[in-house]
């Protein structure tokens, strides 16, 4: 008699995962301040690599590094500004911006980007002036004695670019979390 051979149990299927609601996609054109940073990054570190090589072999320095290092830094705090806004990473207390319902987190991130859009863009408005002036005015640079609204000109638009980040984070905000604090408050969430 021929014999059968056992039969192995089924596989057990996998277990079904509850679906974790992802977090929102970044904007996409975030790639130009992540760009923006690491070019800047880089040509400060070129630019004080050969100020040092020069500095050890000559005892003497490049003129021009000090200024194009401070002017680059300050580009680079804008840009990082305009990426930590855009991501929602912009200082805040957690204690207050965390805490209570969702529809009191939902207003309280509104409020803090309506604020930042509304800061950055007195700033550019009011640095528009300041551009004007040192155009006007024939301003140069006191360390290589180029003009100074060279350097000036990007606070008006780093900081309109801030604004317009600022806007489109409140944007998004008053949209993702609208429908989850309705459905919070229903009591279906």
């Amino acid at each position: 008699m021929p014999s059968t051979p056992p039969t192995r149990p089924a596989a057990n299927p996998a277990p079904s995962v509850p679906s974790v609601p992802s977090a929102p996609a970044e904007p996409r054109a975030l790639r130009i301040e992540d760009w923006l940073t690491v070019l800047v990054m880089a040509a400060l570190a070129l630019i004080t690599f050969a100020n040092v090589l020069v500095r050890y072999f000559t005892n003497s320095s490049f003129a021009w590094t000090e200024e194009i290092s401070v002017f680059l830094m300050i580009v680079l705090a804008l840009v990082a500004g305009s990426a930590a806004v855009a991501r929602d990473r912009h200082i805040r207390i957690e204690y207050f911006a965390d805490g209570g319902s969702a529809l009191r987190k939902k207003r309280l991130a509104q409020l803090g980007a309506i604020a930042v859009a509304l800061l950055f863009a007195l700033i550019a408005v009011l640095s528009v002036r300041v551009v004007w002036d040192d155009y006007r005015f024939g301003e140069t640079s006191p360390g290589i004695g180029v003009p100074q609204w060279w350097y000036s000109i990007w606070l008006p638009v780093f900081s309109a670019l801030i604004a317009a980040r600022a806007l489109g984070l409140f944007i998004r905000k008053s949209r993702s979390t609208a429908s989850g604090v309705t459905h919070a408050q229903d009591g279906h969430a």
